[in-house]
């Protein structure tokens, strides 16, 4: 397998709803590293997974609606626990979206998954990976 990895970050603040959460249950922020990974069984002809600054534009796009926001406020979240979980998930879907439309410099049947890591410190991070087909 081949993987193109890239990288950016957002701050956001949220909270969460039960008691599971503790004192994170109150608004609180977060910075969140975020890492997306395409990967391919092959290299196009180019010699490439896709076109980095294509995939690199694609998360910045992603994220940009959640960027400095509260997301208990994001209508298009409103009612989800906001976890890192959650959040990896609602991540590769739209980047997924964007892959399967080909907009990465690639066709988008010819990669093979996506995987999405959220690093919330140095010493805890989730992801998600499935396959885009």
């Amino acid at each position: 397998m081949f993987a193109v990895e890239v990288r950016d970050h957002i701050m956001i603040a949220h909270s969460f709803r039960g008691a599971i959460f503790g004192p994170a249950q109150a608004l609180h922020g977060a910075t969140f590293v975020v890492d997306a990974c395409f990967i391919a069984q092959s290299l196009d002809p180019n010699g490439i997974v896709i076109d980095i600054g294509a995939a690199h534009e694609a998360l910045k796009a992603t994220l940009k609606p959640l960027n400095y926001k509260n997301l208990d406020d994001v209508p298009e979240l409103k009612g989800a626990n906001t976890t890192t979980e959650f959040l990896t998930k609602y991540i590769f879907d739209r980047l997924a979206d964007a892959a399967r439309a080909g907009s990465l410099g690639r066709d988008g049947r010819e990669l093979k998954a996506i995987r999405i890591t959220l690093s919330e410190s140095h010493v805890a991070r989730a992801w998600y990976e499935a396959d885009l087909w």
